[in-house]
């Protein structure tokens, strides 16, 4: 088969990686326990967690809007200068987000089917790319994808923590249609979310592919709707 289009970008939560149970207790949790091996004093945990849930949801709300990105890091230093904690000379912030960040990604489990997808799109000479939404700093990302066993496979990686804009604002798609230096009607993006991976993709002349896991009814119109990745690997070309 030849594959209709060049390359492919692909969103990273939802489309290729299982989160599993998100929670934002566990991951605090461990770095109390890391902090107390460094002897620093340490905050009423319930409040910590409290003012932490606060702020996100705050920035998280204000990022629907503007399409700026919450960056969870910008938290975690926010509630050790709120609470006073003396952590500068026995730890590091670096530290301290591999702490939280590796408990945030334990439970997440890559879909079954993708790295064989993944493995053939690549033996076809598809270029492929991730372009992620994520309030995660950019290293903590590709700490992520090194473990998942799927890096070899993307020439790049975009992550909205680390640009001006998250998806769907057109600035994101248009620095992937630069890295792939291919027209936008010969790239695929492929997402799991309508309103931030289709419909931006569709704004900037990608074609879409919509990841319709639960078979959930669609607002907006993909080039194609996938029930699992597998579907990719038999699609047919449209107008490019």
């Amino acid at each position: 088969m030849e594959f209709p289009f060049r390359a492919v970008a692909f969103d990273w939560a939802h489309t290729l990686v299982d989160l599993g149970e998100e929670d934002d207790r566990a991951p605090l949790q461990k770095v109390f326990a890391f902090l107390k091996t460094k002897q620093i004093p340490l905050p009423n945990f319930e409040d910590c967690l409290k003012k932490s849930r606060e702020l996100f949801q705050s920035m998280t709300e204000q990022s629907r809007t503007t399409h700026r990105e919450a960056r969870y890091e910008e938290v975690l230093r926010y509630l050790l200068f709120y609470f006073k904690v003396a952590w500068q000379r026995r730890t590091t912030l670096s530290e301290i987000l591999q702490v939280y960040y590796e408990e945030v990604y334990r439970g997440r489990k890559v879909f079954p089917e993708v790295s064989a997808v993944l493995k053939q799109l690549s033996q076809w000479g598809v270029s492929m790319g991730v372009v992620s939404n994520t309030t995660n700093p950019v290293a903590m990302k590709e700490f992520e994808l090194e473990g998942s066993g799927l890096k070899e496979y993307f020439d790049f990686t975009i992550y909205s923590s680390g640009v001006p804009f998250r998806k769907p604002h057109p600035s994101i798609f248009q620095l992937a249609i630069s890295r792939f230096q291919a027209r936008p009607s010969q790239i695929l993006f492929v997402g799991d979310n309508l309103s931030t991976d289709i419909l931006g993709a569709c704004e900037v002349g990608m074609k879409t592919a919509w990841l319709n896991r639960r078979n959930e009814p669609a607002e907006l119109r993909p080039d194609y709707e996938l029930c699992s990745l597998e579907d990719l690997l038999r699609i047919h070309p449209v107008n490019v």
